[in-house]
């Protein structure tokens, strides 16, 4: 045990040795904390060659930018984004949302109709997209939409009928 600058005891409960060298960052990523995503997450991150992330791990993931509860959520967001840039020359942001989200009020709200979960989750991503390159237009910016099945990239931000036709052909949201 030691005593800190402040006067406090501190005692060291685990050592590990952590890189003190400075990173470039692959991605922010901007998702959900819902646990029952965590595995999925960290697996598609892989996939994508994501492996120096800044995660920005929030109650709705990109919720926050699409459809805040306070426009504060989206100030911060949009902050923690920024400083991803200037401190780890980020140019690329990995937004996702989930089936069954609780940010959104679950499956309840969309009465069983995934179609309707699907566009619904389209929108947002497109919304949260939009603001992203409103402030940082350089950024590369993906959108994800994650269910219990996989990930699906939306690869375009056609109309939601076109959406909602390709939710049953796959034609336009492609599963990784």
């Amino acid at each position: 045990m030691r005593r800190s600058q402040s006067g406090f005891l501190v005692k060291r409960v685990l050592f590990f040795r952590s890189s003190e060298q400075k990173y470039h960052c692959d991605a922010v990523v901007v998702a959900c904390f819902d646990h029952r995503f965590d595995l999925v997450l960290r697996k598609f991150l892989k996939r994508i060659r994501v492996v120096n992330p800044d995660p920005i791990i929030v109650a709705g993931g990109a919720k926050s930018l699409a459809s805040p509860e306070h426009e504060a959520d989206r100030d911060f967001l949009i902050d923690q984004v920024g400083k991803s840039i200037r401190l780890h020359g980020t140019d690329r942001v990995v937004l996702m949302l989930h089936a069954d989200c609780g940010a959104y009020g679950g499956h309840g709200v969309f009465k069983g109709d995934e179609n309707a979960e699907v566009i619904h989750h389209r929108n947002e991503l497109r919304r949260a997209y939009s603001v992203l390159m409103g402030k940082f237009p350089h950024l590369a910016v993906e959108c994800y939409f994650v269910d219990f099945a996989g990930v699906w990239k939306l690869d375009s931000f056609g109309s939601p009928e076109a959406l909602a036709d390709a939710a049953t052909s796959a034609a336009s949201v492609t599963q990784l």
